[in-house]
């Protein structure tokens, strides 16, 4: 058994789980469930305002917590680390405003076609509303981007790049598993136009390895706290601080003013002006100790510890007649995601049948329709590891797969 397998009650509660999708959402170690209830139990009070000593240690933790998230991601000032709802709103905070007003009719706007519906549907109707050029960059049949060696093919996207005002993409897949090489592929975009702005999607990267923003350059990066133990409802948005000053607020109300007249309203500084209205509280103190947990771990043995279960995987399902698994073949270039699909039986089957027998992974599309109709199938059967994962959990699963082609077998 994992090692950190016995920090998480939901395994003590449930013996037989075998808990495959947390590419999904993460199950919450007991030091966050803790934080959570000790905020609600000893000083739950609304933050910034209250001048008595529970909304002062309240907003203190807050505060606390945006420091260790610029630590955790490596920014230059806490200002930097906007706290949101989840991935997506901050994806779309990005899109309205900054590139809304950025962005005229004839610029270019690029994504790619691995991402995410939340990383793709925003810049896809951005395009449409300012009459811009929407550019999805392909990826090639190993999985990777079609520029993953940009250097090289650089020239191809030079005309098209100079006219891009934002680049989005993930930093890994959440349906391939293919970690893009990002600190290549962003310098190589901005040596061909400076001024082009990078965000990037880090729903399935911040909760499994290391990623600094500073070494990366990206503009912007975007992250959930539930896929890495924290509670939902809570997200982050870093931005660098000189492009943060120049947007304008996302949403208005209390909590991100200065000062309100009848003529005009003075917004607050970063990052307040972008967290309008009452926090969520107990979400941001999950996040802190889901990071203080991190640590604790240590994310390059929590990465290679991901790294072998996949390898495991890998090899088992490759024992298995008539199964096709998608993205890379070196465990180096994925994170811990596998998406399969088993011939004449469909994702919906295999996750049912697996269902029933106390195995949780995912089927369907997972939010990339247009990357899979690129791979030429309606939906895919997912496999994601964390933490607490370990061999047995495979094995089962390998148990359950060769119980899904008996049972189908058996019926034509």
């Amino acid at each position: 058994m994992s090692s950190w397998k016995k920090d998480f009650p939901i395994f003590q509660n449930n013996p037989k789980l075998v808990y495959l999708d947390s590419a999904a959402t993460s199950q919450k170690p007991q030091v966050v469930i803790d934080a959570i209830r000790n905020y609600y139990e000893t000083y739950n009070a609304n933050v910034r305002r209250g001048l008595y000593p529970i909304a002062e240690k309240a907003t203190a933790m807050v505060e606390k917590v945006r420091r260790e998230i610029a630590d955790f991601i490596n920014a230059k000032d806490p200002s930097e680390i906007i706290f949101v709802r989840n991935t997506t709103e901050a994806i779309n905070l990005v899109a309205y405003s900054f590139t809304s007003h950025n962005i005229k009719e004839g610029d270019s706007i690029a994504t790619t076609i691995m991402e995410h519906h939340s990383n793709f549907v925003p810049w896809q109707q951005l395009a449409v509303q300012k009459k811009a050029d929407f550019r999805v960059i392909d990826i090639k049949n190993d999985g990777f981007l079609d520029f993953e060696r940009f250097e090289s093919r650089i020239k191809n996207y030079e005309s098209w790049l100079k006219k891009t005002k934002i680049f989005a993409i993930t930093q890994v897949s959440n349906v391939l598993g293919t970690i893009n090489p990002l600190s290549e592929i962003i310098t190589a975009v901005k040596s061909v136009n400076p001024q082009i702005k990078v965000l990037v999607d880090a729903a399935q990267s911040v909760p499994h390895m290391k990623v600094d923003v500073q070494e990366m350059d990206c503009d912007f990066l975007a992250f959930s706290g539930h896929k890495m133990m924290a509670a939902t409802g809570i997200g982050v948005l870093y931005g660098k601080k000189a492009l943060l000053k120049q947007m304008k607020p996302f949403l208005y109300g209390g909590e991100m003013i200065r000062e309100v007249g009848i003529e005009k309203t003075i917004f607050a500084d970063i990052p307040y002006k972008f967290e309008a209205g009452t926090p969520d509280v107990a979400g941001i103190i999950s996040l802190g100790a889901a990071i203080e947990y991190l640590n604790s771990t240590g994310m390059e043995n929590m990465q290679k510890h991901e790294k072998r279960l996949i390898a495991y995987c890998i090899s088992r399902m490759e024992e298995i007649d008539g199964i096709s698994i998608y993205g890379p073949k070196d465990v180096e270039d994925r994170s811990g995601v596998i998406s399969f699909n088993l011939d004449g039986i469909h994702a919906h089957d295999v996750a049912q049948v697996l269902g029933d027998m106390g195995i949780c992974i995912r089927s369907g599309h997972h939010c990339t329709m247009p990357l899979h109709k690129k791979l030429g199938v309606p939906a895919s059967a997912r496999v994601s590891f964390y933490l607490y994962n370990d061999e047995s959990d495979v094995d089962l699963f390998i148990k359950g797969i060769k119980e899904v082609k008996r049972i189908f077998s058996a019926k034509v």
